[in-house]
């Protein structure tokens, strides 16, 4: 089994597991998937339990928010020699989404901010402020010309009906047409921030193996993240009594 079912344990322990799979995915970027020039970061955000890869392009120089030269294109794969392989792809023609420039660069330690990992955790859809928070994080990052990469392995609830893609498509469409989730509940999306936005999906269940996923670090190029392998190098040190509840098989309804 590789996806298990994380509604069988509290949320403090998909947090456990989320926060050890992030460095894995950091770990494996920053030995060489990631091209020169190019690293990414764990970040914490303080007064909640969330936490992000951020993947950077370093730069010594000093520079405005506005002054930043374009981001080389080379390193990664290239979309035109070869397209994401992802079961689904949707296109957004959105005249919702804008332009601040104002927010279009960020620095970290003097670097400039490209893509974001985004792995969801049971308390960001636990109620609905956290679901509109989630959904206004991801949105505002398209904005500011940054690609995000969305792992959502928590089933729908009550305040995301077709799942927390769902809500940010709604966002981005600027419509209430609820998203045509598949059977398999859960999501994998990469979004490129470049109007029209290009969106990469793919739909997994319980039981699935994680396929690699794109992460764009410019609208033109991306790399793959080996999604499986870095699950299961986190899931390895989950303690034996959680790795019991999580394996036990289903029980059957009469």
């Amino acid at each position: 089994m590789s996806v298990h079912d994380w509604t069988r344990v509290e949320a403090g322990i998909f947090h456990d597991f989320h926060t050890v799979w992030i460095g894995h995915i950091r770990t494996i970027l920053n030995e060489g998937l990631l091209p020169e020039g190019y690293y990414a970061l764990a970040e914490q955000h303080a007064g909640e339990c969330i936490a992000d890869v951020l993947a950077l392009h370093a730069s010594t120089e000093d520079r405005t928010l506005r002054d930043w030269p374009p981001l080389p294109d080379s390193g990664g794969v290239a979309v035109a020699e070869a397209p994401p392989r992802t079961s689904r792809k949707h296109t957004v023609e959105t005249a919702a989404l804008t332009r601040r420039r104002s927010l279009a660069i960020r620095h970290v330690s003097g670097h400039r901010l490209v893509a974001l990992i985004e792995i969801v955790s049971p308390a960001n859809k636990d109620r609905v402020r956290h679901v509109a928070d989630f959904a206004d994080k991801v949105e505002s990052a398209l904005n500011a010309g940054v690609h995000v990469l969305l792992i959502d392995l928590i089933p729908p609830g009550p305040h995301d009906r077709a799942g927390l893609h769902g809500v940010i498509l709604q966002r981005l469409e600027d419509s209430d047409e609820l998203y045509d989730l598949p059977t398999e509940p859960l999501t994998l999306a990469s979004y490129v921030a470049e109007p029209p936005v290009e969106i990469y999906l793919e739909h997994v269940a319980v039981g699935d193996v994680l396929p690699d996923m794109p992460l764009f670090l410019t609208p033109d190029r991306y790399v793959n993240v080996p999604l499986e392998a870095t699950y299961q190098a986190a899931y390895r040190g989950m303690p034996e009594f959680w790795r019991a509840v999580l394996e036990e098989p289903a029980q059957r309804t009469p």
